[in-house]
């Protein structure tokens, strides 16, 4: 959130509102399917203080993506749950790079700010420059011996 608070009543896709009975309508399947998807955990909505299932739009769709999965493509539910599993972990791996990355690109980005002060604080003294001549002048150096 950025500060401002959320407004209670405003619905989201995750909003748990819908009863057993609209749900099932909405997906197309009967509320024992959806019964039994709960069970075997599939898609497990939200509960009332007396229990009774509360789905969102989330779970909607995640019920018309298993039926399609089912139906559509002849996969049973225990490799429909492990397709959820593996999306569900795949967004969160996805979530956690792009955490990173905005870390990574905040440490840039004050490391830069660090050295441009660094480099602000140096002394720019003028120091005379002198160009050398190139010569073919040839230097000997004897050490001084011992007197003895």
């Amino acid at each position: 959130m950025d500060g401002r608070r959320r407004n209670p009543y405003q619905l989201t896709d995750e909003t748990p509102v819908y009863v057993i009975s609209v749900a099932a309508q909405l997906s197309g399947l009967h509320p024992q399917t959806l019964r039994q998807y709960d069970r075997l955990g599939l898609v497990s909505p939200d509960r009332t203080a007396g229990r009774g299932r509360r789905y969102s739009a989330r779970d909607i769709e995640l019920l018309r993506t298993v039926q399609a999965l089912s139906q559509d493509e002849g996969i049973n539910l225990a490799g429909i749950k492990r397709i959820i599993e593996l999306e569900n972990q795949v967004a969160a791996l996805q979530q956690r790079v792009a955490e990173l990355s905005a870390a990574v690109d905040g440490a840039a980005v004050a490391m830069q700010q660090r050295e441009a002060q660094v480099h602000a604080s140096y002394r720019r003294d003028l120091v005379p420059y002198q160009d050398v001549q190139q010569t073919s002048a040839l230097v000997v150096w004897r050490p001084k011996r011992p007197q003895d």
